[in-house]
Protein backbone atom coordinates (compact mmCIF):
# COMPACT_ATOMS: atom_id res chain seq x y z
CA UNK A 1 0.00 0.00 0.00
CA UNK A 2 1.46 3.41 -0.88
CA UNK A 3 2.11 5.97 1.67
CA UNK A 4 -0.03 8.41 1.15
CA UNK A 5 1.44 11.42 2.24
CA UNK A 6 4.35 10.66 0.96
CA UNK A 7 2.79 10.19 -2.40
CA UNK A 8 1.53 13.74 -2.20
CA UNK A 9 4.50 15.29 -1.73
CA UNK A 10 6.40 13.64 -4.49
CA UNK A 11 3.72 14.31 -6.89
CA UNK A 12 3.32 17.69 -6.20
CA UNK A 13 7.17 18.28 -6.77
CA UNK A 14 6.89 16.26 -9.60
CA UNK A 15 4.10 18.07 -11.43
CA UNK A 16 5.95 21.26 -10.28
CA UNK A 17 9.09 20.20 -12.13
CA UNK A 18 6.64 18.83 -15.20
CA UNK A 19 4.87 21.89 -15.68
CA UNK A 20 7.38 24.54 -14.46
CA UNK A 21 5.36 27.91 -15.36
CA UNK A 22 2.71 26.81 -17.95
CA UNK A 23 -0.75 26.38 -18.23
CA UNK A 24 -2.32 22.98 -18.38
CA UNK A 25 -6.10 21.80 -18.06
CA UNK A 26 -6.85 18.70 -16.55
CA UNK A 27 -9.44 16.67 -17.58
CA UNK A 28 -12.27 16.08 -14.69
CA UNK A 29 -14.72 14.04 -14.49
CA UNK A 30 -16.23 14.18 -11.25
CA UNK A 31 -14.58 10.33 -10.18
CA UNK A 32 -12.04 9.70 -7.42
CA UNK A 33 -9.39 9.57 -9.73
CA UNK A 34 -9.57 12.58 -11.77
CA UNK A 35 -10.70 14.83 -8.85
CA UNK A 36 -6.97 13.14 -6.71
CA UNK A 37 -5.24 14.54 -9.61
CA UNK A 38 -7.14 17.95 -9.93
CA UNK A 39 -6.66 18.20 -6.07
CA UNK A 40 -2.62 17.24 -7.01
CA UNK A 41 -1.81 19.68 -10.03
CA UNK A 42 -4.03 22.62 -7.76
CA UNK A 43 -1.81 22.03 -5.25
CA UNK A 44 1.38 22.07 -7.49
CA UNK A 45 0.56 25.17 -10.05
CA UNK A 46 -2.11 26.50 -8.57
CA UNK A 47 -4.07 29.36 -10.97
CA UNK A 48 -1.89 28.13 -14.36
CA UNK A 49 -4.48 25.05 -14.26
CA UNK A 50 -7.26 25.32 -16.29
CA UNK A 51 -9.91 22.54 -14.76
CA UNK A 52 -12.44 21.01 -17.47
CA UNK A 53 -15.53 19.01 -17.17
CA UNK A 54 -16.71 17.72 -20.66
CA UNK A 55 -20.23 16.85 -20.22
CA UNK A 56 -20.40 14.40 -23.19
CA UNK A 57 -23.89 13.31 -22.80
CA UNK A 58 -22.63 9.80 -21.85
CA UNK A 59 -22.76 10.80 -17.81
CA UNK A 60 -24.38 9.44 -14.95
CA UNK A 61 -27.82 11.37 -13.69
CA UNK A 62 -27.15 14.70 -12.12
CA UNK A 63 -23.47 14.23 -12.79
CA UNK A 64 -22.90 18.01 -13.93
CA UNK A 65 -24.82 19.36 -11.11
CA UNK A 66 -22.19 17.44 -8.74
CA UNK A 67 -19.50 18.75 -10.71
CA UNK A 68 -20.29 22.65 -10.42
CA UNK A 69 -20.80 21.63 -6.47
CA UNK A 70 -17.88 19.77 -6.26
CA UNK A 71 -15.56 22.13 -7.40
CA UNK A 72 -16.94 25.41 -7.05
CA UNK A 73 -13.88 26.70 -5.21
CA UNK A 74 -11.73 25.93 -8.37
CA UNK A 75 -13.08 29.40 -10.07
CA UNK A 76 -11.46 28.89 -13.01
CA UNK A 77 -13.76 25.65 -14.03
CA UNK A 78 -15.23 25.08 -17.03
CA UNK A 79 -18.28 22.93 -18.47
CA UNK A 80 -18.13 22.26 -21.72
CA UNK A 81 -21.58 21.34 -23.50
CA UNK A 82 -20.63 18.45 -26.23
CA UNK A 83 -23.43 15.93 -26.30
CA UNK A 84 -23.94 16.45 -29.69
CA UNK A 85 -20.71 16.22 -30.79
CA UNK A 86 -19.65 13.23 -29.22
CA UNK A 87 -23.11 11.74 -30.42
CA UNK A 88 -22.21 12.34 -33.89
CA UNK A 89 -19.12 10.42 -33.26
CA UNK A 90 -20.66 7.77 -32.35
CA UNK A 91 -23.33 7.86 -34.68
CA UNK A 92 -23.46 4.26 -36.51
CA UNK A 93 -20.69 2.71 -34.73
CA UNK A 94 -21.33 -0.88 -32.68
CA UNK A 95 -18.17 -2.25 -32.34
CA UNK A 96 -16.66 -2.14 -28.73
CA UNK A 97 -12.75 -0.76 -29.28
CA UNK A 98 -14.49 1.55 -32.43
CA UNK A 99 -16.48 3.33 -29.46
CA UNK A 100 -13.81 3.94 -27.21
CA UNK A 101 -11.23 5.19 -29.91
CA UNK A 102 -14.03 7.45 -31.22
CA UNK A 103 -14.88 8.75 -27.51
CA UNK A 104 -10.88 8.95 -26.87
CA UNK A 105 -10.17 10.92 -30.22
CA UNK A 106 -13.45 13.25 -29.18
CA UNK A 107 -12.41 13.74 -25.96
CA UNK A 108 -8.72 15.09 -26.74
CA UNK A 109 -9.97 17.74 -29.36
CA UNK A 110 -12.17 19.13 -27.21
CA UNK A 111 -9.47 19.14 -24.48
CA UNK A 112 -7.27 20.72 -27.43
CA UNK A 113 -9.67 23.54 -28.19
CA UNK A 114 -9.34 24.44 -24.56
CA UNK A 115 -5.92 24.50 -24.25
CA UNK A 116 -5.89 26.69 -27.21
CA UNK A 117 -8.55 29.24 -25.37
CA UNK A 118 -6.32 28.95 -22.33
CA UNK A 119 -2.42 29.01 -23.79
CA UNK A 120 -2.23 26.28 -22.05
CA UNK A 121 0.80 23.16 -23.00
CA UNK A 122 -0.13 20.05 -21.11
CA UNK A 123 -2.79 17.83 -20.25
CA UNK A 124 -3.31 16.52 -16.68
CA UNK A 125 -5.34 13.15 -16.12
CA UNK A 126 -6.31 10.80 -13.96
CA UNK A 127 -4.98 8.00 -15.59
CA UNK A 128 -4.93 4.87 -13.18
CA UNK A 129 -2.28 1.78 -13.30
CA UNK A 130 -5.09 -0.36 -14.12
CA UNK A 131 -6.28 1.94 -17.38
CA UNK A 132 -2.53 1.20 -18.42
CA UNK A 133 -2.55 -2.91 -17.85
CA UNK A 134 -6.06 -3.26 -19.68
CA UNK A 135 -5.02 -1.05 -22.41
CA UNK A 136 -1.63 -2.33 -22.93
CA UNK A 137 -2.20 -5.74 -22.51
CA UNK A 138 -4.75 -5.70 -25.24
CA UNK A 139 -7.84 -6.36 -22.87
CA UNK A 140 -9.98 -2.45 -23.71
CA UNK A 141 -8.39 0.49 -24.59
CA UNK A 142 -9.23 3.11 -22.06
CA UNK A 143 -10.39 6.08 -23.73
CA UNK A 144 -7.31 8.31 -22.01
CA UNK A 145 -4.72 5.73 -23.05
CA UNK A 146 -5.15 3.18 -25.50
CA UNK A 147 -8.16 5.01 -27.04
CA UNK A 148 -6.28 8.16 -27.54
CA UNK A 149 -5.28 9.23 -31.33
CA UNK A 150 -1.77 9.23 -32.51
CA UNK A 151 -1.63 12.92 -33.08
CA UNK A 152 -2.32 15.25 -29.88
CA UNK A 153 -1.36 18.50 -29.20
CA UNK A 154 -0.10 19.22 -26.65
CA UNK A 155 3.89 19.32 -24.93
CA UNK A 156 2.94 16.64 -22.85
CA UNK A 157 0.82 14.49 -21.06
CA UNK A 158 1.06 14.45 -17.24
CA UNK A 159 -0.66 11.37 -14.91
CA UNK A 160 0.36 12.32 -11.33
CA UNK A 161 -1.72 8.73 -10.20
CA UNK A 162 -0.54 6.47 -12.80
CA UNK A 163 0.90 4.14 -10.71
CA UNK A 164 -1.66 3.74 -7.95
CA UNK A 165 -4.41 1.31 -7.91
CA UNK A 166 -8.12 2.16 -7.32
CA UNK A 167 -7.87 1.68 -3.55
CA UNK A 168 -4.48 3.47 -3.19
CA UNK A 169 -5.89 6.36 -4.66
CA UNK A 170 -8.57 6.63 -2.43
CA UNK A 171 -6.32 6.68 0.32
CA UNK A 172 -4.51 9.37 -1.25
CA UNK A 173 -8.04 11.50 -1.99
CA UNK A 174 -8.80 10.39 2.01
CA UNK A 175 -5.47 12.56 2.84
CA UNK A 176 -5.56 15.43 0.75
CA UNK A 177 -9.11 15.54 2.72
CA UNK A 178 -11.64 15.07 -0.53
CA UNK A 179 -15.27 14.87 0.64
CA UNK A 180 -16.73 11.62 1.16
CA UNK A 181 -18.98 12.02 -2.33
CA UNK A 182 -15.82 12.16 -4.35
CA UNK A 183 -13.04 10.10 -2.21
CA UNK A 184 -15.49 7.03 -1.16
CA UNK A 185 -17.54 7.24 -5.12
CA UNK A 186 -18.25 4.31 -7.17
CA UNK A 187 -15.87 3.83 -9.97
CA UNK A 188 -17.78 5.15 -13.20
CA UNK A 189 -15.94 4.40 -16.76
CA UNK A 190 -14.25 7.05 -18.88
CA UNK A 191 -16.14 6.02 -22.11
CA UNK A 192 -19.73 6.58 -19.38
CA UNK A 193 -22.19 4.82 -20.40
CA UNK A 194 -20.87 3.95 -24.03
CA UNK A 195 -19.84 0.96 -22.56
CA UNK A 196 -22.82 0.14 -20.70
CA UNK A 197 -24.89 0.00 -24.25
CA UNK A 198 -24.30 -3.02 -26.33
CA UNK A 199 -24.56 -1.68 -30.27
CA UNK A 200 -25.09 1.45 -31.29
CA UNK A 201 -25.56 4.41 -29.12
CA UNK A 202 -28.49 6.52 -29.37
CA UNK A 203 -30.39 9.38 -27.01
CA UNK A 204 -32.66 6.58 -26.09
CA UNK A 205 -30.40 3.77 -25.24
CA UNK A 206 -28.82 6.56 -23.43
CA UNK A 207 -31.54 7.55 -21.33
CA UNK A 208 -32.38 4.35 -20.32
CA UNK A 209 -28.92 3.66 -19.05
CA UNK A 210 -28.69 6.48 -17.21
CA UNK A 211 -31.99 6.24 -15.42
CA UNK A 212 -31.73 2.41 -14.57
CA UNK A 213 -28.33 3.18 -13.29
CA UNK A 214 -29.76 5.88 -11.17
CA UNK A 215 -32.03 3.11 -9.92
CA UNK A 216 -29.59 0.73 -9.48
CA UNK A 217 -26.94 2.69 -7.39
CA UNK A 218 -29.69 3.52 -5.32
CA UNK A 219 -31.25 -0.04 -4.40
CA UNK A 220 -27.67 -1.32 -4.05
CA UNK A 221 -26.06 1.44 -1.68
CA UNK A 222 -26.11 -0.97 1.51
CA UNK A 223 -24.38 -3.59 -0.39
CA UNK A 224 -21.59 -1.38 -0.65
CA UNK A 225 -20.44 -2.84 -3.75
CA UNK A 226 -17.32 -2.10 -6.21
CA UNK A 227 -19.49 -1.30 -8.72
CA UNK A 228 -23.45 -1.30 -9.56
CA UNK A 229 -25.05 -0.50 -12.72
CA UNK A 230 -27.97 -1.09 -15.30
CA UNK A 231 -26.49 -2.11 -19.07
CA UNK A 232 -28.96 -1.98 -22.59
CA UNK A 233 -28.46 -4.95 -23.75
CA UNK A 234 -31.25 -5.05 -27.18
CA UNK A 235 -34.12 -5.53 -27.24
CA UNK A 236 -37.21 -8.77 -26.38
CA UNK A 237 -41.47 -8.89 -26.28
CA UNK A 238 -42.71 -8.13 -23.42
CA UNK A 239 -46.19 -7.46 -22.20
CA UNK A 240 -46.99 -3.91 -20.24
CA UNK A 241 -51.18 -3.75 -19.75
CA UNK A 242 -52.85 -4.94 -22.63
CA UNK A 243 -50.62 -4.00 -24.94
CA UNK A 244 -47.41 -5.88 -26.68
CA UNK A 245 -44.04 -3.97 -25.88
CA UNK A 246 -40.61 -4.58 -28.10
CA UNK A 247 -38.92 -2.86 -25.05
CA UNK A 248 -34.95 -2.71 -24.19
CA UNK A 249 -33.43 -5.28 -22.05
CA UNK A 250 -31.79 -4.24 -18.98
CA UNK A 251 -28.83 -6.29 -17.31
CA UNK A 252 -28.19 -5.16 -13.75
CA UNK A 253 -24.42 -5.83 -12.61
CA UNK A 254 -23.07 -5.43 -8.85
CA UNK A 255 -19.69 -6.94 -7.75
CA UNK A 256 -16.66 -7.00 -5.39
CA UNK A 257 -13.71 -6.22 -5.63
CA UNK A 258 -10.45 -4.86 -4.44
CA UNK A 259 -8.53 -3.04 -7.47
CA UNK A 260 -11.05 -4.02 -10.12
CA UNK A 261 -8.40 -6.03 -12.16
CA UNK A 262 -10.92 -9.25 -11.07
CA UNK A 263 -14.32 -9.16 -9.43
CA UNK A 264 -16.88 -11.21 -8.01
CA UNK A 265 -20.44 -10.65 -8.86
CA UNK A 266 -22.20 -9.75 -5.56
CA UNK A 267 -25.36 -12.17 -4.13
CA UNK A 268 -27.96 -9.98 -4.17
CA UNK A 269 -31.81 -11.09 -2.01
CA UNK A 270 -34.87 -11.67 -4.32
CA UNK A 271 -36.48 -9.05 -2.64
CA UNK A 272 -34.00 -6.31 -3.02
CA UNK A 273 -33.45 -8.37 -7.29
CA UNK A 274 -37.60 -7.64 -7.77
CA UNK A 275 -37.55 -4.48 -6.27
CA UNK A 276 -35.04 -3.09 -8.88
CA UNK A 277 -36.61 -4.74 -12.00
CA UNK A 278 -40.14 -3.65 -10.77
CA UNK A 279 -38.97 0.37 -10.43
CA UNK A 280 -36.88 -0.27 -13.57
CA UNK A 281 -40.06 -1.46 -15.77
CA UNK A 282 -42.37 1.01 -14.04
CA UNK A 283 -40.71 4.24 -14.38
CA UNK A 284 -39.21 3.57 -18.00
CA UNK A 285 -42.10 2.32 -19.83
CA UNK A 286 -39.73 1.37 -23.36
CA UNK A 287 -38.17 -1.26 -20.61
CA UNK A 288 -39.54 -5.21 -21.19
CA UNK A 289 -37.25 -7.23 -19.17
CA UNK A 290 -34.59 -6.76 -16.45
CA UNK A 291 -31.85 -9.32 -15.96
CA UNK A 292 -29.20 -10.03 -13.42
CA UNK A 293 -25.37 -10.54 -14.50
CA UNK A 294 -23.76 -13.41 -12.24
CA UNK A 295 -20.78 -13.61 -14.17
CA UNK A 296 -17.64 -13.27 -12.57
CA UNK A 297 -14.33 -11.27 -13.81
CA UNK A 298 -12.54 -13.56 -15.49
CA UNK A 299 -14.23 -14.52 -17.48
CA UNK A 300 -16.43 -11.18 -17.85
CA UNK A 301 -15.24 -7.91 -17.54
CA UNK A 302 -16.61 -5.54 -15.41
CA UNK A 303 -18.04 -3.34 -17.80
CA UNK A 304 -19.78 -4.27 -21.22
CA UNK A 305 -17.78 -3.11 -23.87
Amino acid sequence: MVDAEQFIEDAVEELREEIGDANAVIALSGGVDSSVAAALAYEAIGDQLIPVYVDTGLMRKGETDQIRETFAYMESLRIVEAQDRFLDALSGVTDPEEKRHAIGEQFIREFEREARESDADYLVQGTIYPDRIESEGNIKSHHNVGGLPERVDFEGIVEPVRDLYKDEVRDVARTLGLEAIVAERMPFPGPGLAVRIVGEITSEKLTVAREATAVVEDELESYEPWQAFAAVLGKATGVKGDNRVHGYVVAVRSVESRDGMTARAQELDWETLQRIQSRITGTLPNVSRVLYDVTHKPPATIEYE
